[in-house]
């Protein structure tokens, strides 16, 4: 059995090689370079997760396993044997199975679950399981009703003071439903050091229920 330090460094030449040369299989020419998150934005979210000391991860959205690698790593890099992933992708097959695939073939079968669910249901069957999570990262559905009902769901799930990382908050459809819980439920954006396309938030401690007679108007935001 791997040791936890020769584990970290399979992880790390997986991250490498499929940045490299990219899936056995995609979808179509150009599509693991278009939906991948890119190996920088990769690096960005480990670091958040080592910063944030996280041992238990929830992430929805799979595709080819570059966001999923980059967890892996910073779950393993924590030292610690009880470290837990669960990944929520109901379309892997639409991706040939490739981002579990590269699970595998870093070795973080014992790690990583794969929920093969869309994450809407999956979701509000761990909170019912009583899942506690120290972050998530999304980039799942971009259709605003699933973008919106993964939050709410994370918020359950996520600890109190946990964090809350998003992708492609530049489309509007992301970004406005991830405002409502900014501007209404207490969460507080997490400032990033340098250029990135990811976006982090600090859920409140202690949890925040906000009052329905509050409702305060949420957009796009910046």
């Amino acid at each position: 059995m791997n040791t936890r330090r020769e584990l970290l460094e399979k992880v790390r030449a997986t991250r490498r090689q499929l940045a490299t040369t990219g899936p056995r299989a995609a979808r179509s020419p150009g599509d693991f370079e278009r939906v991948a998150l890119p190996l920088g934005e990769a690096d960005v979210l480990r670091d958040l997760l080592i910063a944030e000391q996280a041992t238990t991860v929830i992430e929805v959205g799979l595709a080819y396993g570059a966001s999923a690698l980059a967890i892996a790593e910073a779950l393993v890099s924590q030292g610690t044997e009880r470290i837990q992933h669960v990944i929520i992708d109901a379309y892997q097959d639409h991706f040939h199975g490739a981002g579990w695939d590269a699970i595998l073939a870093a070795e973080l079968a014992s790690v990583c679950t794969l929920l093969p669910e869309r994450s809407q249901l999956a979701l509000a069957r761990l909170v019912e399981e009583g899942l506690v999570a120290d972050a998530a990262f999304v980039d799942g559905s971009h259709i605003f009703h699933n973008v919106f009902v993964d939050p709410y769901f994370l918020r359950e799930i996520v600890r109190p003071g946990g964090l809350v990382i998003l992708d492609d908050c530049a489309y509007q459809s992301v970004a406005t439903a991830v405002s409502y819980f900014e501007v209404n439920t207490g969460w507080q954006r997490r400032l990033i050091d340098g250029q990135t396309r990811l976006r982090a938030f600090r859920l409140p401690y202690p949890r925040f229920e906000p009052n329905f007679e509050d409702l305060e108007p949420f957009g796009a935001g910046g």
